[in-house]
């Protein structure tokens, strides 16, 4: 197998475990991901069956191939989700050529040119770092995360304890782009003092770290 072989099956997974969530939360409006499937024939793509809220008849979902590809490069499962929205809001013009059936499904093969991406929302991407702080590729992260709470003004409020610091330390962060810095900076962060407040006002938490600047 190739390794851009290898590079698609890795994200198919991605695409995946992303999109997990919105089996039961709603992708957008009132449509639910009710499957997720690796294109056929090791093409790379990946297909979601999108349908109402525990909707299981072939005839009520509608399927999207994706192509993963970006020119010489891969897109993101990020990518995948905002292509996604983008073809399943509003009115899209296909071609008889674009618009075929499977398992049941009306399939669309999905040409992102011709589509303009929808934004990643502030949700996504505080879901995305709840995630990994929840489920940590390390046996023993440097900070585990205990709590949650999503604040006024687009942050997100971190309760964690850490191997450095005692008790539950609470961490305000604004969710964007640059997560895997943040992930692999946190532990350390929790113990800048310069950094840290007497969480006047927050019972949960011995004191609160503002990193809603880094």
């Amino acid at each position: 197998m190739s390794e851009d072989e290898h590079e698609t099956e890795d994200l198919q997974v991605e695409v995946a475990g992303l999109l997990l969530d919105h089996v039961h939360a709603p992708l957008l409006e009132d449509q639910h991901v009710r499957g997720v499937l690796p294109a056929p024939s090791e093409a790379p793509a990946v297909r979601v069956a999108l349908g109402d809220r525990g909707e299981c008849a072939p005839s009520r979902l509608t399927a999207y191939e994706i192509p993963l590809g970006a020119g010489e490069e891969l897109r993101t499962s990020h990518d995948v989700v905002a292509l996604l929205r983008a073809v399943h809001t509003g009115t899209h013009i296909y071609l008889s050529s674009r618009v075929t059936s499977v398992m049941g499904m009306d399939l669309y093969l999905v040409d992102p040119a011709h589509v303009k991406e929808a934004p990643f929302t502030t949700d996504d991407w505080a879901s995305t770092l709840l995630r990994c702080l929840a489920h940590p590729s390390e046996e023993r992260p440097g900070a585990r995360l205990r709590g949650f709470l999503f604040r006024e003004g687009g942050l997100l409020r971190l309760y964690m304890d850490s191997d450095e610091v005692p008790g539950v330390i609470a961490a305000d962060v604004r969710p964007g782009g640059a997560l895997t810095a943040l992930l692999a900076a946190l532990p350390s962060l929790l113990g800048e003092e310069w950094r840290t407040s007497d969480a006047v006002d927050d019972p949960h938490c011995r004191s609160l770290v503002d990193l809603t600047d880094w």
